[in-house]
């Protein structure tokens, strides 16, 4: 119940708003001066608060300036029986919601009011979503994510069903959580199935429920996550794993919008939007025999492919600084960023297990390194799966073996001038054993400095 402070000196308007209020379903309070109302909105938590301009002592705007200060959290609505227009203006920049002249109209008060809280629940509602929307932030500037996003803001607003397609690691959960944000379901439950971690026995009962004993270990019911997600948005991670029988029965139920608890003499009627995802080509799935077509043409009403990583190379160091900004606020670590190098040698990795895999990257450097500057040699167990970016545009395109051992041959070079040719540094900075470094010195044409081992 919305909670109104009403701030008044005169008894009858306490009263009489009191009661219209009150009538209208809301817990009011009542008190007759600004000294009165600071006190009370500090003890209290209120959604809405009328405020009188003309109060002994401290005036009604001096309050409304005192409560904006100390950031009280509710709408401020003005009523004044000698309103100017300066009066309204200032209060108006101060926050206040709307400015109300006496005598009192209790009905156009009322009004105001419900206008006010519902402008108040729009609000906070948006700041909730912007929150949620922020927590799984879609990071990165390149072509690919311009078009993901776009994907995105054309398809939540519907309720099509929707097939994400990508390698595993891609994110496709958050960008399932993204559609589910921004649709007409986003107050609604987003509820997930991973089809490959469920054994074929246990997916029907994860999905329809079940009725108490229906099986061995049934003893209660329980509601499967279609019908917990209904009225909003039921993701079914790793589809092209789900066995054929059980493609099947979920088939139906997105035809008829009903489920079948296991054990059960009924149907249960829902509400959902699926959202599916896979890492498997589907058609040729269908051409083998192992998906069903009729399934994948009801899925695949909204079809999106979230991009790898290597194909998104200039974002790889706006996810690793969020990354980097994640795991030290988590862990309680001082600030560290990358140095050139490095960022350069993460942008070159071809990131097999996208951005999971940086991800996991960034945490063990967070943890592992010690400075607040992360260097090219802390990232040394990528080094030798970094390949040399090849671009037709620039030249003649050298051999793939070739490239590596050139960029491989410059690091090195690098490396021993950083530890100025000591080898055991450098083996050591490099995370390799002292022999295979001189070996891999000598298979590259690198001449070590013999007068700086000493």
């Amino acid at each position: 119940m919305p909670a109104i402070l009403i701030v008044d000196d005169e008894a009858g308007v306490r009263a009489s708003l009191g009661d219209a209020l009150r009538e209208a379903g809301y817990h009011v309070d009542t008190v007759d001066s600004a000294e009165a109302c600071l006190d009370q909105a500090g003890r209290r938590s209120y959604d809405l608060i009328l405020l009188d301009i003309r109060l002994p002592g401290v005036d009604g705007l001096t309050a409304l300036e005192r409560l904006v200060a100390r950031a009280v959290d509710a709408t401020v609505v003005m009523m004044s029986g000698h309103a100017t227009v300066e009066a309204a203006v200032r209060a108006t920049r101060l926050g206040a919601f709307d400015f109300i002249e006496k005598p009192l109209s209790l009905e156009k008060t009322v009004l105001v009011v419900r206008n006010a809280l519902r402008q108040r629940q729009l609000e906070r509602e948006n700041r909730a979503l912007r929150a949620r929307v922020g927590r799984y932030a879609l990071i990165g500037e390149s072509q690919a994510m311009q078009r993901l996003r776009e994907q995105i803001a054309m398809a939540a607003p519907t309720n099509g069903r929707v097939l994400l397609a990508g390698e595993n690691g891609t994110g496709k959960e958050l960008v399932a959580r993204h559609v589910h944000l921004l649709s007409q379901r986003r107050t609604g439950p987003f509820v997930e199935v991973n089809s490959a971690a469920l054994p074929d026995d246990l997916i029907e009962s994860e999905l329809f429920g079940h009725v108490r004993g229906a099986f061995t270990g049934a003893v209660v019911d329980r509601r499967g996550k279609f019908e917990l997600a209904s009225g909003g948005t039921l993701f079914l991670d790793e589809v092209g794993d789900m066995s054929l029988k059980m493609q099947a029965k979920v088939l139906r139920a997105l035809q008829e919008q009903t489920i079948e608890p296991v054990g059960g003499q009924g149907s249960v009627k829902v509400d959902v939007r699926v959202i599916a995802a896979t890492n498997k080509d589907l058609p040729e799935e269908i051409r083998a025999g192992r998906f069903r077509e009729d399934l994948f043409f009801r899925l695949n009403v909204i079809p999106i492919f979230v991009p790898p990583l290597r194909e998104r190379e200039g974002d790889v160091p706006l996810l690793a600084a969020h990354f980097l900004r994640d795991f030290t606020a988590a862990y309680g670590r001082r600030p560290k960023t990358l140095s050139p190098d490095a960022e350069q040698l993460l942008t070159r990795y071809s990131w097999p297990g996208n951005v999971r895999e940086l991800r996991n990257v960034i945490e063990r450097l967070v943890i592992m390194v010690p400075g607040d500057v992360i260097e090219a040699s802390d990232l040394s167990f990528l080094v030798p799966h970094v390949g040399s970016p090849v671009r037709g545009s620039d030249g003649p395109i050298e051999p793939l073996l070739q490239a590596r051992e050139a960029w491989e041959r410059a690091y090195i070079l690098r490396a021993l001038a950083a530890c100025q040719g000591n080898i055991s540094k450098t083996a050591e900075a490099l995370g390799l054993e002292r022999s295979n470094l001189y070996k891999k010195m000598r298979s590259l044409g690198i001449a070590p400095v013999r007068e700086a081992e000493g």
